[in-house]
C-alpha cells in the first residue's frame, strides 16, 4: 500500500491572471420543504432526482422542472442519493442509517438496507448495477458493498474514521473514499484490499470523483482546496484554490476537461483539470453548496444548497 507523502505539488493555477464568467442560474426547481443534500442526473439526462433533510426523494423532470414523482419511505434526512447505470432505480441513504432503493419511474421500493448504524453520507452504483457501495459518518465509520437486488452484504470497509464519500472506478475496479482523517483511500473493489492512501489534504477530505478513463481522482476538503492526482501512484497533478471556504462537492465533465466544485462560500465553480484554469463561476445559492451533478450531456450542472434545486448551463 502507497501513501504519497512526499509527492510533489502539482500544478496550481495564477489566480490573477483568471477571470470568472458570473453566470446566473437557468433553471430553479422548487418543491421540498427542507435543505436539499443531494442531486442526481439519471443516464439518459431526461430527469434529476434530489434528496432532502425532509425525507422524501423528488424526481424532477430535467428540461421543464416539473416534480413528476415524489419517493416517501425515509424517517431521516436524506443525505445521498444515486442513479442505476440503467436508470432504472434510485437509491437514497439517510441519516438513520438506510439505504433505500426504489424503482425510479413507479416509486415502489425494492430493497431496504440497514447496515449502517448511523449516518449513510454516500451511495454508488457499482458500472455494472449489480452493487452499491454506502459510506457511513457519525457513529459508523464503515464503508460497505452489498448486493444491489438482494441487500445482501459483500464486505465492510472499516474506515475508522467518519467517511464522507464513496465511489467506483469507471471500470469498477477500485473505489475511493473520502475520510476525515484527511485521506481518501483507494482499495480493490471486489476484496477490499488497500492499494493506496492519499494524504495531502490538510484537515477532513468531503467529496472525491473518478475522472471518465479512471486516470485521475479529484478530491476537496475543509482546506478549501482541490487536488488532481494520479489514480494509480498518488501523485498530484493539479491544485485549486479558487474556493474561499470548505469544498463538499466536486464533479468530472462527462468529457474529462473540466471540474465543476461546491463550496461553503456557496459558489459552482468550474476550472480545468489539467491547467487550474477558471472556466465559470456559478452564483445564486443562499447557503453552503453540498451537491453538485453533470448533465450526461455536459452541458448542464445540478446542484443544491438550499431548498431549491439549481441547474446551470455551462455551454
Amino acid at each position: 500500500m502507497h501513501s504519497p507523502r512526499s509527492a510533489p505539488r502539482g500544478q496550481s493555477a495564477d489566480r490573477r491572471s483568471q477571470r470568472a464568467l458570473t453566470m446566473p442560474g437557468t433553471r430553479l426547481y422548487h418543491g421540498h420543504s427542507d435543505n436539499v443534500f443531494a442531486v442526481a442526473w439519471s443516464p439518459d439526462g431526461q430527469y434529476i432526482a434530489s434528496g432532502s433533510r425532509d425525507t422524501t426523494v423528488r424526481l424532477w423532470h430535467a428540461a421543464t422542472g416539473t416534480c413528476e414523482y415524489v419517493y416517501r419511505g425515509h424517517s431521516y434526512s436524506l443525505l445521498s442519493v444515486a442513479w442505476s447505470p440503467d436508470g432504472r432505480r434510485v437509491a437514497s441513504g439517510d441519516t438513520g442509517g438506510t439505504v433505500r432503493v426504489w424503482d425510479a419511474l413507479s416509486g415502489e421500493e425494492i430493497v431496504v438496507y440497514r447496515g449502517h448504524r448511523r449516518f449513510v453520507r454516500s451511495v454508488a452504483w457499482s458500472p455494472d448495477g449489480g452493487s452499491i457501495v454506502s459510506g457511513g459518518d457519525f457513529g459508523d465509520s464503515t464503508v460497505q458493498v452489498w448486493d444491489a437486488a438482494t441487500g445482501q452484504v459483500r464486505y465492510i470497509h472499516d474506515e475508522q474514521y467518519r467517511n464522507f464519500a464513496a465511489r467506483w472506478s469507471p471500470d469498477g475496479s477500485r473505489i475511493a473514499a473520502a475520510n476525515f482523517d484527511g485521506t481518501v483511500h483507494v482499495w480493490e473493489a471486489i476484496s477490499g484490499h488497500d492499494i493506496l492512501i492519499y494524504d495531502w489534504h490538510a484537515g477532513p477530505v468531503y467529496t472525491v470523483a473518478w475522472s471518465p478513463d479512471g486516470k485521475s481522482i479529484v478530491s476537496g476538503g475543509q482546506d478549501a482546496t482541490v487536488t488532481v492526482w494520479d489514480a494509480a501512484t498518488g501523485n498530484a497533478l493539479c491544485f485549486y484554490d479558487g474556493h474561499h471556504g470548505s469544498v463538499k462537492a466536486v464533479g468530472w465533465s462527462p468529457g474529462g476537461v473540466n471540474i465543476a466544485s461546491g463550496s461553503d462560500d456557496a459558489t459552482v465553480q468550474v476550472w480545468n483539470g489539467m491547467t487550474g484554469e477558471l472556466v465559470a463561476m456559478y452564483k445564486g445559492h443562499t447557503r453552503w453548496v453540498r451537491t453538485l451533478d453533470w448533465s450526461p450531456d455536459g452541458e448542464f450542472i445540478a446542484s443544491a444548497s438550499d431548498k431549491d434545486v439549481h441547474v446551470w448551463r455551462v455551454k
